[in-house]
């Protein structure tokens, strides 16, 4: 009588004999067979030279940008104004000050010339940057080019304040008692200060860490998980280790990863808004970084299984982008909507497993966001990321040893183990 042996169930071998590969089975069951994964994962990613180009790449570009900011920061933008009249070189004088009240980093001087030829052939000689004069309706810059709006601001609030000085005179009152009661301020009702800008940028680099690594990562788990299946090697393999095995190794060893890559590129981030405008912003900004990174580290691990998932379900590396584009198009959507959704959306969103990645630690950075939200958001992540696993593990094992074609998820489900 003949026994057939099922591919991932081998024959037992006698009590104390090998099965050739150098592990016994009771050591193969009490020993630890996917950090022996993981570890190897680790080794080839970081061993890879694609991989550590990509790495160096982005970490010089986060540095150049600091470095690029840094030079804006500290670049004194100098001007010089034509004027002809005594008027015109005093309205420079209140120009200058202003700019210099405002910022340490612009400096307006004037230049008294002739008149209109004489203005315009200093400004065509680069001598000046605009000519300051007078005319029927008030005052006019003419230069060779647009104006520089740290030049245009100051002169425009100079030349208000003339005109308001000179009217109030005329109509027997002050410039104070005009302006009394023309002043406003904007607060929110949480007392918290935001600045639109700094978020929006923030919220996107988040988007773009995200996708990017869970992307790279993704892709890179599916095609070696293909890979192992189309040259057969995953059925030596399953003679020493269990599947599950094998699956939480790839998972952990590309986790830690892409973990450690997004730790990297947020500690030089940090650095480089340090040296930027927004670095008074970094305390908010670093208690949003750990909060993306937690939700990183935990949703990864889902999408992990999930790009595992779509290796086992191909058949040949031409398959992956089939099996591949539902994680594919769920990244990209994460993506785009950290930039459109906002108000009640962006809120429900940031509960909301896998867009709560970005769209909560962007909330956080906001000030809309409760201490408790965050803390829930996580939990709901963690629920998801469990679940996800679980049924992962399923299809992955039931799909990882047939080769008869592309599979399903329905086809896989209903697959024996």
């Amino acid at each position: 009588m003949t026994t057939t042996q099922h591919p991932t169930q081998p024959p037992t071998p006698p009590t104390g004999q090998s099965t050739g590969t150098g592990t016994d089975t009771d050591d193969r069951h009490a020993g630890r067979p996917w950090l022996v994964v993981a570890v190897r994962e680790i080794v080839v990613r970081v061993t890879n030279r694609t991989f550590l180009f990509s790495t160096l790449f982005t970490l010089v570009f986060i540095a150049g940008f600091a470095a690029f900011s840094a030079w804006q920061a500290g670049k004194t933008s100098t001007y010089t104004v034509a004027v002809s009249t005594s008027e015109g070189s005093r309205l420079v004088d209140q120009a200058a000050t202003a700019a210099r009240a405002d910022s340490d980093k612009v400096v307006i001087t004037p230049s008294t010339v002739a008149g209109e030829d004489a203005a315009r052939a200093a400004v065509e000689a680069g001598d000046v940057d605009a000519w300051l004069h007078q005319t029927a309706s008030g005052w006019a810059l003419t230069s060779g080019d647009d104006v520089s709006l740290s030049l245009q601001t100051p002169l425009e609030g100079a030349v208000r304040d003339a005109a308001l000085d000179r009217n109030a005179a005329t109509a027997g009152t002050t410039v104070e008692a005009l302006e009394r009661g023309a002043t406003l301020t904007t607060d929110r009702f949480d007392g918290q200060t935001t600045n639109r800008g700094f978020v929006q940028a923030a919220t996107f680099a988040f988007a773009l860490l995200f996708f990017m690594g869970a992307l790279m990562f993704g892709q890179q788990i599916a095609a070696s998980v293909v890979e192992e299946k189309q040259s057969r090697l995953v059925e030596i393999i399953a003679t020493a280790i269990p599947l599950r095995a094998l699956l939480a190794g790839k998972v952990v060893g590309n986790a830690l990863i892409a973990l450690g890559q997004v730790v990297l590129f947020s500690g030089v981030g940090l650095i480089a808004v340090s040296f930027t405008e927004w670095s008074s912003l970094l305390p908010t900004l670093s208690t949003a970084v750990i909060w993306f990174v937690l939700f990183f580290a935990v949703g990864f691990f889902a999408l992990a299984c999930l790009f595992a998932v779509a290796g086992a379900l191909a058949s040949r590396t031409e398959d992956l982008q089939s099996t591949t584009s539902p994680m594919t198009t769920v990244l990209m959507l994460v993506y785009f909507a950290s930039f459109a959704l906002s108000g009640v959306a962006l809120k429900i969103a940031s509960f909301v497993p896998i867009v709560s990645v970005v769209a909560m630690p962007g909330r956080i950075i906001a000030g809309d966001a409760a201490w408790w939200e965050p803390v829930v958001a996580l939990l709901l992540m963690a629920a998801f990321s469990a679940g996800t696993v679980v049924l992962g593990e399923k299809v992955y094992r039931r799909s990882l040893m047939q080769t008869r074609g592309r599979l399903s998820w329905k086809q896989a489900m209903r697959t024996a183990d």
